[in-house]
């Protein structure tokens, strides 16, 4: 493996200078066009952002594939894979919305071993090492210790297209709101994931993720204590398209809410 402390530089360096941009254009002029859908949108500084990253990463490590929302795939050769969303919240970010952020993963052989997500809004710099813990702006972050499900702070997201194969969102959404639990949509799944990790949010789930969406956030989530798996309760990897990561302590409710197999266990 290449020099771990060299690998965290040039992730943490190309995550900090594609926030710069996103803070420069925030509340400002750049054209926006559509992806699939009317309402998937991706602007000029997704590209501008991402252009950054990649030229980051290139300068160092040329040989390296890139896995990035907007160019795709840039395949090479290469035990390392970089997973790049520029800009995480486009939607948010295009509406003057300033919840967004930059996400870069970093896989080494199938084994995801950095993360980090800047939220240039806030200034917060999420990281993780795998199994050496995770930060926020350099001091270490755990899930929250909330086991009473009825006390749950929830967040998720909603996917522009659902498989008729798959019971729609809305029908799970439906019964968490009838638990009586509080939920939150933010937009930015990379965000809900380290807002779990760092103990804002209890739990969070959504269906139909890119592996850019998550892989940091899922490192991230881990190594500050909590668990993610698919709806199934299975183990989960970054191109898994169902997406459940909580404290732990609340994982198996949750799990039961989405699956309507039974009623959550409620703690008196």
């Amino acid at each position: 493996m290449l020099d771990i402390q060299e690998l965290k530089n040039v992730m943490v360096q190309a995550a900090s200078e594609a926030g710069k941009i996103i803070l420069h254009y925030f509340n400002g002029n750049f054209e926006v066009k559509n992806k699939d859908g009317i309402n998937n949108l991706v602007t000029e500084v997704d590209h501008h952002s991402e252009d950054v990253i990649i030229k980051i990463i290139k300068e160092t490590y040329p040989t390296h594939t890139i896995i990035s929302e907007e160019v795709g795939e840039l395949i090479q050769a290469s035990d390392y894979q970089w997973l790049i969303d520029p800009i995480d919240g486009t939607v948010n970010f295009a509406h003057s919305i300033p919840i967004c952020c930059v996400s870069i993963g970093l896989l080494y052989k199938g084994d995801l071993i950095l993360g980090t997500v800047f939220n240039p809004m806030m200034n917060e710099l999420y990281f993780a090492e795998k199994g050496k813990g995770a930060t926020l702006n350099g001091k270490p972050i755990f899930v929250s210790k909330k086991s009473d499900f009825r006390k749950a702070c929830l967040v998720t997201g909603f996917p522009y297209a659902w498989p008729d194969s798959y019971e729609h969102p809305i029908k799970v959404f439906e019964r968490f709101i009838l638990e009586g639990l509080p939920i939150r949509r933010l937009g930015s799944a990379a965000l809900d994931l380290c807002w779990v990790a760092c103990g804002r949010f209890d739990g969070f789930w959504e269906y139909n993720l890119s592996s850019w969406d998550v892989a940091a956030g899922y490192l991230i989530v881990q190594e500050a204590g909590g668990r993610i798996t698919n709806f199934e309760g299975e183990r989960y990897n970054v191109f898994e398209k169902q997406t459940l990561a909580t404290n732990g302590l609340i994982h198996e409710a949750m799990l039961s809410v989405i699956s309507h197999k039974k009623k959550p266990t409620i703690q008196e």
